[in-house]
């Protein structure tokens, strides 16, 4: 295998949700300088479900105009446009419109949303192109994938963002009053202070834009570079003039690595009938059907679900350790599969429900949020690090199953595969809207004043 493939295909994944995760760990520092506040998360909520109309467009044109939509123009234009929109929001991210008599972030939330249309497309036609090389390199894109959460998380803690320290309020109170000649008004003995960032949110959004601009000459060359051709081992697969089906059986036909072949026997193998219509007929119906359940519901929880608690479940033991410890684990649970490449269904439900376990755990600890278990104790704090690192690399392992699976049963089932993505966090984050935003089921604590029983 080429190591250059391999450095190629992560940074490829690296650009597919870079855009997006930058924005959420950003936006402490940017809630601070527009008019929406802290109401920007929700917006964001919003724009990324509407930006689901991509995804879409490209799996209903795979579903009834098939062979007719290549998915490498589609990337050159989302990764384009994904290079335009981080570049722009780096000088526009604070110019404020006055619509209906009130002043908007106009062109953050527009431009938010055509890069949610660049990061929700991408599952639908990153994934299908990877079919175009080895399957040792779809894990390496999944590594890329985890780092794309990784790697803005690291730049935002090395920039600061949202560290705070206690004041004592009253005193800096008495002092304003005093120079106003106010009189002065009771407040808490002690309150947060954010520090500053080492350095601006637009340096940031820069940041951003050449990480999109990495993704897209490492496209180039996975589509140019002599390295890469040699690694395509199916000629047939890139004719541009063959219908999908022939495509499918050109690339069932050569040579495979034990790696790309599903994990049954011989015997099984040779001379059966498919056990469905769906890709190779490797899995009946009822497996397939369990495979796509189990993709939605990973993704609903590790996309939508447990996201939208975050911090709740982590700001009471300390933030910073887990947003470090929970972004690390998706690429370690990636980079183990590269050395171990299961296939297994029975290892993928059994890993998804102990992940469900972990979220459920997540889940309470935010439900008790200001003081969840052993808040007041340095155990708590590595309980909740620890579950968070379990919770994501179970399901990060299962992603990797299921992407495996699927790539053995050929490209229109790596379409599918990005289209469940998104079904699955659009109705986690659909279902889980109304309730992160009831005050009365989660509530967040002041890192300062909140006071709870031994």
């Amino acid at each position: 295998m080429s190591l250059l493939t391999h450095i190629l295909a992560c940074l490829f994944g690296m650009g597919s949700w870079v855009a997006i995760n930058g924005m959420w760990v950003e936006l402490p520092l940017i809630v601070t300088a527009i008019p929406e506040g802290w109401y920007l998360p929700s917006y964001l909520t919003v724009l990324i479900q509407m930006a689901n109309i991509g995804p879409l467009f490209i799996t209903l044109m795979h579903r009834f105009r098939p062979g007719v939509l290549d998915e490498r123009p589609v990337i050159y234009c989302i990764v384009g446009l994904g290079v335009i929109a981080t570049s722009l929001l780096a000088f526009f991210w604070r110019h404020r419109v006055t619509v209906g008599g009130s002043l908007h972030s106009v062109p953050l939330l527009v431009l938010s949303f055509l890069l949610s249309v660049v990061d929700c497309t991408s599952s639908v036609t990153f994934l299908p192109f990877m079919m175009r090389l080895r399957p040792q390199y779809l894990t390496t894109y999944f590594v890329g994938e985890g780092l794309s959460g990784l790697v803005p998380a690291l730049v935002a803690l090395i920039q600061g963002v949202g560290v705070a320290h206690c004041q004592n309020a009253t005193l800096a109170g008495a002092a304003n009053n005093t120079a106003d000649n106010s009189t002065m008004v009771a407040s808490p003995e002690l309150k947060a202070v954010y520090q500053p960032a080492k350095f601006s949110a637009q340096v940031f959004f820069v940041f951003l834009s050449a990480m999109m601009a990495v993704c897209l000459v490492a496209f180039i060359l996975l589509n140019h570079h002599p390295a890469v051709a040699r690694e395509r081992k199916n000629d047939l697969y890139f004719s541009g003039d063959l219908v999908p089906e022939k495509r499918e059986q050109g690339l069932s036909l050569h040579e495979q690595t034990p790696e790309q072949k599903p994990m049954i026997s011989p015997q099984e193998s040779s001379g059966r009938e498919p056990r469905s219509a769906f890709g190779r007929g490797t899995y009946s119906n009822l497996e397939v059907v369990f495979i796509f359940v189990v993709l939605a519901w990973v993704n609903a929880l590790t996309n939508a679900v447990l996201p939208s608690v975050q911090s709740y479940s982590c700001l009471p033991y300390g933030n910073q350790a887990y947003h470090l410890a929970a972004t690390m684990a998706a690429p370690v649970a990636c980079f183990i599969a590269m050395f171990m490449p299961f296939r297994s269904p029975s290892l993928m439900g059994c890993l998804t429900m102990f992940g469900t376990g972990f979220g459920a755990y997540i889940m309470a600890m935010a439900a008790l949020s200001p003081c969840p278990l052993l808040v007041h104790s340095a155990y708590g704090t590595v309980v909740i690090v620890l579950v968070w690192i379990l919770f994501v690399l179970s399901l990060s392992y299962v992603k990797v199953i299921i992407g495996l699976i699927l790539r053995d049963e050929g490209y229109s089932a790596l379409v599918w595969c990005g289209a469940v993505v998104q079904l699955g966090s659009m109705v986690g984050a659909i279902s889980m809207f109304p309730l992160a935003s009831n005050s009365s089921l989660f509530r967040s604590g002041d890192p300062c004043n909140t006071t709870c029983p031994m």
